[in-house]
């Protein structure tokens, strides 16, 4: 019987590690998640992975065999395999390389999320068959993964793309790294709910929204006043479309990419998103660059993005004879 190749697809976020068992065709043949509970050791947690899938491997194909795993998370740094510094996770180093590899006998590799999604997105997802792509995920931050030449960018340490971080307004707005300005605390779901209540502080119009405290407004609640045209969620949703646009006209002017392709909650809310950061952008390219770069949707389903892109990282891993 001809085996089926399989990989583990692990990731690690501040609340919850998703994992599951995927084939080159991005089937899930395995998918649980656990409390990442980082106030305990990671070693924690990866045991609690391997008794899952030694408890449920009866649940795989008859003929097949695992052959790596890929991990996404915080801080993730492919060059070291380990987890430097996490903004949202209680550990400060974990070599997760080495967890890996004590507890599966495979070849692992690590990497952030955001680049995760990118490869998942090159080998399941929208951006198949292009090589120069950017991926955009927002979510409560902004991550980014580019990818040139059908590789992805880590710089000299393992931690370069990180667009979230790009200032764009000079002073402007406390980000949680401690900067000011950076395009996360405008272009998120958290930036969003910033910019709601700059604009309902500074104007009068009557909004839905006033009678919302600040701790219970969500991206959607925002989204749903937009479909009711509500005028400050319509400006709301410009503005932030704006300052992301103007930051991918720059970054298109260093990469030059073929698409540029956003995921997460806030891309769910469509052409409210997608119109105005498209229209700002191509306003704010060099003219060379006009019309050339798509704005596209994920093709990745997003209950099970993070595990495709974490698979994905080791596919390519194993496919280029890396590991």
């Amino acid at each position: 019987m001809r085996k089926k190749e399989l990989v583990i697809g692990i990731d690690i976020g501040g609340t919850n590690t998703k994992v599951g068992i995927v084939d080159r065709n991005a089937k899930i043949y395995l998918h649980f998640d656990f409390p990442t509970r980082s106030e305990k050791p990671a070693e924690d947690l990866f045991k609690r992975i391997f008794d899952k899938i030694e408890q449920e491997k009866s649940e795989l194909p008859e003929n097949g065999v695992l052959m790596g795993v890929g991990v996404g998370a915080p801080n993730g740094n492919y060059f070291s395999g380990k987890i430097e510094n996490p903004p949202n996770l209680k550990w400060t180093s974990v070599d997760v390389v080495g967890l890996i590899q004590k507890y599966f006998d495979l070849p692992g590799v690590l990497t952030n999320d955001a680049n995760a999604a990118a490869l998942g997105e090159m080998q399941f997802g929208a951006a198949q068959g292009m090589k120069n792509f950017i991926e955009i995920t927002l979510g409560t931050g902004l991550g980014s993964g580019i990818v040139v030449n059908g590789q992805l960018v880590y710089g000299h340490d393992g931690f370069a793309g990180e667009m979230g971080h790009v200032i764009v307004i000079k002073g402007g707005r406390l980000c949680g790294c401690g900067r000011r300005g950076c395009l996360e605390t405008y272009a998120s779901a958290s930036g969003l709910r910033r910019t709601v209540f700059e604009i309902l502080a500074e104007e009068n119009q009557p909004s839905s929204l006033r009678e919302i405290p600040y701790e219970d407004l969500t991206s959607k609640m925002v989204y749903d006043a937009a479909v009711q045209g509500d005028a400050v969620a319509l400006e709301a949703f410009d503005f932030t479309g704006r300052v992301l646009g103007e930051a991918l006209a720059d970054a298109v002017a260093y990469f030059s990419p073929e698409a540029i392709i956003l995921f997460g909650g806030l891309a769910a809310a469509g052409d409210f998103i997608f119109v105005p950061t498209k229209n700002y952008m191509e306003k704010n390219l060099l003219p060379i660059f006009r019309n050339k770069v798509k704005i596209l949707s994920s093709g990745l389903p997003e209950s099970d993005a993070a595990i495709l892109g974490s698979a994905a990282l080791i596919w390519n891993e194993l496919d280029q004879g890396k590991v």
